[in-house]
């Protein structure tokens, strides 16, 4: 391992390293010397070059896969790459378009938070992330529809949009009014609170014997709130979409191993949602490359991520991609960043 600093190379070490990061990132095949001395501008002899990406391999920045020629950037070489070499393209017209068209004030904010891993991940050719605001919205409506003599459905409404139904066991000979009552009452009590503030509140009141409503609309509100009884902390916090992308890097196929694993960690969304935290404090998008996170040191993958706020500028989650190492972070970089932005100021409107 090395902790070189890009100023203590060489500018004939910086060039070839360059030339091989960016050609393995490109094509993801070893590059040799040969390729090395067709780049613009080195004019170099297969001998020197040799000589400069033995050294770089001494330095543990470069590797020769099995029997190859040619080289790969290690790990931390992709790290020195990304820290002190590359340079970030701006992301195009047609890709801010893209995300932006998917990120609008219309509908819940959680339909944009899966059009946005949606998008991302089809833009990036990776998994797409979004790690979920923790906080929990505020209610706006509560109301109850009778399904059958038997069942109905408790609806939420909350005041960013979203609407959550629960199926029910409705009391024995409830009444369309004690439906309407129940949801009034509920509407009236508890709009403007959390969920969770709801349910420790109404549960006391209950037991108290305090409901200000008939003994009908008491029992309603009494199953229905049983239903959303579920500690929020219990939800899904992560959204993921496009894991197919991940079969679909040229090294997949030869090795399945790595994909598999790397599968299997999505499966496990609290240990994503875990890493993605670690970038909550950061100022643009953070980088976690391969085995730096011990989450990814089995499968040798990539996640790019950056923090996205609320109208008071808290940072309320994350978003971002997850692929192979070998990833076109000069292009993933600003266009995670830019998402994030774009988030922003949705969630500022």
């Amino acid at each position: 391992m090395t902790n070189t600093p890009i100023t203590e190379m060489t500018t004939r070490a910086q060039d070839i390293f360059r030339v091989v990061v960016e050609s393995y990132l490109d094509t993801g095949a070893p590059v040799g010397s040969r390729t090395i001395s067709k780049a613009p501008g080195l004019e170099l002899s297969p001998a020197s070059i040799r000589n400069v990406m033995q050294d770089l391999e001494e330095l543990g920045l470069l590797a020769a896969p099995h029997t190859s020629a040619g080289r790969v950037p290690t790990e931390i070489g992709l790290r020195l790459f990304v820290d002190g070499m590359m340079q970030a393209a701006v992301p195009t017209q047609e890709e801010r378009d893209a995300i932006e068209s998917q990120i609008t004030e219309r509908g819940p904010v959680e339909d944009a938070l899966r059009a946005t891993t949606s998008i991302l991940s089809g833009l990036s050719s990776c998994a797409g992330l979004v790690l979920v605001p923790k906080r929990e919205p505020l209610l706006k409506q509560f109301s109850f529809v009778k399904l059958s003599e038997g069942q109905g459905l408790a609806i939420l409404v909350s005041q960013d949009g979203g609407v959550e139904n629960r199926v029910l066991d409705l009391p024995p000979g409830v009444s369309e009014s004690a439906l309407v009552e129940a949801g009034n009452y509920l509407t009236a009590r508890y709009g403007g609170k959390t969920l969770s503030q709801a349910l420790a509140t109404v549960d006391g009141e209950i037991s108290a014997g305090e409901l200000a409503i008939d003994k009908a609309s008491e029992e309603l509100v009494r199953a229905g709130m049983v239903t959303w009884s579920r500690d929020p902390s219990d939800r899904p916090v992560l959204i993921v979409r496009g894991q197919a992308n991940l079969l679909q890097d040229n090294s997949a196929l030869a090795d399945l191993d790595r994909v598999r694993r790397l599968l299997d960690e999505l499966e496990a969304k609290q240990e994503i949602a875990r890493l993605l935290d670690n970038a909550r404090d950061a100022e643009a998008a953070k980088i976690f490359i391969g085995a730096e996170n011990k989450l990814f040191s089995l499968s040798g993958s990539s996640v790019i991520a950056a923090p996205y706020k609320d109208g008071d500028g808290q940072v309320v989650g994350v978003v971002g991609v997850i692929g192979p190492t070998r990833l076109n972070y000069a292009r993933v970089v600003p266009m995670v960043d830019f998402t994030a932005q774009t988030l922003s100021r949705l969630l500022t409107k």
